[in-house]
């Protein structure tokens, strides 16, 4: 295990404390709800959908939260602005955990921050996301909002190794980066995500966290269910219990590099991604005390799982 030499950025996003060196916090988990071609939702342009298995599924999560002690952040998607909004509203109505604003663009993502805004919410709601198709008409709205967390996607179309998420964010050959284009835009809580494009490119994901807390200090995390979920062969020439089993150990690896968050996929996989990722934690907080790091929270899964 580690400690990076840089100083690490520690942000509080409505009760859930994201970032610090390997072994101070829990990894805090994230997982999707209303995505596509989710069961419980009947009409996605509409964001209608089943309120009672979404609120199940809300708090399994937060019970398993309270197991582990890892925090929640809830990834909630919606393809329309209409759809968004509902999902927002009732995310906020049945649970006090932070959540992420996730929709296909600008133009469905701002307008739902303004009505968060109105609705005095912002402090719960990260914008997602900021990536490298970034226009100033998108830094002038977050700004004029005064959105405060957003996440920062660190792809790099011109440069897929993980030194190019670095080039990204300060920018290069006369491209904004994406650290000014969130300073410009008044962002304060950074969340970079390193970008995971397949299966092999967790492992280049997960350098790429190394790297950017190493230089930069901030929270840092990625989303390897991406590449599971579509692993095709996984389940077919494995047995559909080698899906979990995948998914768990592929959070678990950006971890081991010093991930400070995960998107785990669908929040039906809180299952596989809670306990691997809560042991995980465990073995890097008790390594961690070799170099004078300790646990800076009492419900760390270093003291609740065993």
């Amino acid at each position: 295990m580690f400690k990076f030499e840089r100083k690490q950025k520690i942000f509080e996003i409505a009760g859930v404390e994201v970032g610090g060196q390997p072994g101070e916090y829990p990894t805090v988990l994230i997982g999707s709800i209303f995505y596509e071609k989710h069961r419980i939702v009947s009409n996605a342009l509409k964001g209608e959908f089943n309120k009672v298995q979404a609120e199940a599924l809300i708090k399994k999560q937060e019970e398993l939260s309270d197991v582990t002690g890892n925090s929640v952040i809830i990834d909630v998607v919606g393809s329309t602005v209409e759809a968004l909004t509902r999902y927002v509203d009732f995310i906020s109505e049945v649970t006090s955990s932070p959540f992420l604003v996730d929709g296909p663009s600008m133009a469905v993502r701002i307008p739902v921050m303004r009505h968060l805004a109105e609705a005095n919410l912002l402090n719960r709601a990260v914008y997602n996301s900021i990536d490298y198709l970034v226009k100033l008409e998108e830094i002038t709205a977050l700004r004029e909002v005064r959105v405060k967390s957003s996440i920062l996607v660190a792809y790099n179309p011109r440069n897929l190794w993980p030194e190019g998420r670095i080039d990204i964010l300060k920018g290069y050959e006369g491209q904004k980066g994406l650290l000014e284009a969130a300073n410009e835009a008044g962002i304060q809580n950074i969340l970079v995500d390193t970008a995971v494009l397949d299966v092999p490119s967790i492992g280049l994901a997960a350098k790429a966290i190394h790297l950017v807390k190493n230089e930069y200090g901030f929270p840092v995390g990625c989303g390897p269910s991406n590449a599971i979920t579509t692993w095709k062969k996984v389940k077919k020439e494995m047995g559909s219990y080698a899906y979990n089993v995948c998914l768990g150990g592929s959070c678990l690896a950006t971890q081991l590099f010093g991930a400070n968050f995960v998107l785990y996929g669908p929040i039906e996989g809180m299952e596989a991604a809670f306990p691997a990722c809560a042991m995980a934690d465990a073995i890097i907080a008790y390594n961690a005390r070799r170099f004078g790091v300790k646990p800076k929270v009492k419900n760390h899964p270093l003291y609740k799982i065993f």
